[in-house]
């Protein structure tokens, strides 16, 4: 009989975990065949999603849990999660319910064709989701799959199941600034695409604020592209190609009419336009240097503080 393992980031989801726990109880009826674990990572919450955690293993020997001593990230989280999955398939879904349970049988009959080794999905609307966010989300897609040569699926959710050998390659990536939409990507595999409309968180608030979505894109494109260090680069060599031709400029204008005094307004502005330019350059220069200088201090992703085995076998 097989196993899939389903990995379940959670921060601050108290009201929305035992609603996805029951939710992925009554989907396993459509799967009689295949077993299920459920491996719940706290991410440091500050509510009562832990006490939740501890209730639920130990009514069910089929639930784990990892906690963190603080808040690492999603993406710790996620690392965490697959690193303690069993499982011959993997399902990594969020604890919200924006990723509906209804679809992992279909995941789990496409994977058994053995055409696939992974099926992942995308939303194709965008509905209850602010318009000016909406518009953020596809520019990035749309500019990270141009700079890029790993393809990001616009509309792409972490929500897919996987096979054991997909789940090996992508433990086997061990940087530290980790984007999974990227690395699920270029790990490479055959990916079958679902599509379903955007669903409503079934409780709770979101955790991803404006600022930090455009910090998350700014981490993914750093780490799958180096463009920007080029189109810094070019910039420069414009910048130096244009200040020689005004220096030929004013040569040329002082020999015909003199050199009189005047112009200093567009001076300043051109200093300063000048200048922004370098801190800009200078900026996307620092983002790989801080980058580069995570990796090699080899800080581990993550801590961990208790998991179920801990919790369980503590003496009353």
């Amino acid at each position: 009989m097989s196993l899939i393992s389903i990995v379940v980031p959670c921060y601050n989801e108290e009201e929305s975990l035992p609603l996805f726990y029951q939710a992925i109880l009554e989907m396993k009826s459509s799967l009689p065949e295949v077993d299920f674990e459920f491996i719940f990572v706290n991410d440091g919450s500050k509510d009562n999603t832990l006490k939740i955690m501890r209730s639920l293993a130990q009514q069910d020997a089929n639930v784990h849990y990892v906690s963190f001593s603080r808040n690492f990230g999603k993406e710790a989280a996620l690392l965490a999660g697959l690193a303690h999955a069993q499982g011959d398939y993997v399902a990594v879904m969020d604890a919200d319910l924006q990723d509906p349970p209804a679809l992992l049988p279909e995941m789990y009959e496409t994977l058994q064709t053995k055409m696939y080794d992974c099926v992942a999905t995308r939303r194709v609307t965008r509905e209850g989701e602010p318009p000016i966010r909406s518009f953020f989300a596809r520019m990035f897609y749309k500019l990270i799959n141009k700079i890029s040569k790993t393809e990001i699926v616009d509309g792409a959710r972490d929500f897919r199941l996987m096979t054991r050998q997909m789940v090996n390659a992508i433990l086997s990536v061990q940087e530290y600034n980790r984007f999974s939409k990227g690395i699920f990507g270029w790990v490479g595999f055959r990916t079958k695409w679902l599509e379903y409309k955007n669903i409503e968180r079934a409780a709770g608030q979101t955790k991803w604020s404006f600022w930090k979505l455009f910090v998350y894109s700014l981490d993914g494109i750093t780490a799958f592209s180096t463009v920007p260090l080029s189109v810094a680069a070019v910039m420069g060599l414009l910048f130096c190609f244009l200040a020689f031709a005004m220096l030929i400029f004013v040569f040329v204008r002082a020999l015909i009419w003199g050199d009189p005094v005047g112009g200093w307004p567009s001076l300043v502005c051109i200093i300063l336009f000048v200048g922004g330019i370098q801190l800009f350059c200078t900026g996307i220069l620092g983002q790989y240097l801080a980058k580069t200088y995570l990796e090699v201090k080899r800080r581990p992703q993550y801590i961990i503080q208790e998991t179920e085995k801990d919790y369980l076998d503590k003496p009353e």
